[in-house]
């Protein structure tokens, strides 16, 4: 019987992946590199030390923690010589794609030939209005969505590889010209970069998440819980960030020159309501 590892998006994932048919050992990858600071040397001490500061600085993460749930367990992919085949499970939005990218980009680093690389990935399905998550098939499901898995061969990850790294530039004229989708395995990848470029400022020096989230306390005067929830809820109709509760409470929090509080609740200033004028 061939040796299985899985790559999995997150812990959601590998709970359900537990409860199928699906035999192999599993790695989940805990990290959100869509946001913070991010080097082209994957898994380097540069790499670790600048997502250590970033997760204790911005996020309130010790040090202890984010080694002990996410560096340990991406460690673990540095070899995989000792399998016969290892199957990336990841979803369409910005999220996942990023770190799709990073994995594919560490996987190189000790890329074996005697290992069968493969993805799967999902996204739009026949039939079905909104794209779907991992989240959005129980266990008995997994066994079919494994049957759809696309081979990764040496090329498609420097491909993967090619689009890490001007992830890591993040130059918008240079993401605007390079052709995402022309490599089919990695059908969101465009997707997930046009989504990112909505993250560079606008002309009033906001970029379409923090617009939205000052239009939202303009309108509302929430609590920070209710902000969060109507920016997952915009999140799911209209954008593919793929983002969590801790990524819009950070980005929120950013926004403080913008804003005051007012037992809990959030109230733009004058600041806050004239710029989102502009």
């Amino acid at each position: 019987m061939a040796k299985t590892l899985h790559i999995l998006n997150g812990d959601s994932t590998a709970s359900t992946l537990k409860k199928s048919s699906i035999d192999g050992d599993i790695i989940v990858w805990r990290e959100m590199l869509c946001d913070g600071p991010v080097c082209n040397q994957v898994g380097s001490d540069k790499f670790w030390m600048d997502r250590y500061a970033f997760f204790e600085k911005e996020l309130g993460i010790s040090k202890l923690e984010y080694y002990d749930k996410t560096i340990q367990e991406i460690i673990k992919i540095k070899n995989v010589s000792n399998y016969n085949e290892v199957i990336l499970w990841f979803e369409y939005d910005l999220f996942c794609q990023i770190n799709l990218m990073a994995l594919c980009t560490y996987l190189l680093k000790n890329y074996s030939k005697s290992v069968s690389y493969y993805l799967v990935c999902v996204g739009r399905e026949k039939d079905k209005g909104q794209l779907q998550t991992l989240a959005d098939y129980n266990a008995e499901a997994y066994p079919k969505l494994l049957e759809s898995k696309l081979k990764l061969s040496r090329n498609k990850l420097l491909f993967a590889k090619q689009c890490w790294e001007l992830y890591v530039e993040n130059n918008p004229e240079q993401l605007k010209e390079f052709d995402f989708k022309k490599q089919p395995t990695f059908a969101y990848f465009q997707k997930a970069i046009n989504q990112h470029l909505k993250r560079f400022p606008k002309s009033n020096g906001l970029n379409q998440i923090q617009q939205k989230i000052l239009e939202v306390i303009d309108n509302q005067h929430l609590k920070k819980d209710k902000i969060i929830k109507e920016m997952l809820f915009w999140q799911q109709k209209e954008t593919i960030y793929g983002f969590g509760d801790i990524q819009y409470s950070y980005y929120i929090d950013k926004l403080n020159e913008y804003y005051c509080l007012n037992d809990e609740s959030y109230q733009l200033n004058e600041k806050g309501k004239n710029i989102i004028q502009t």
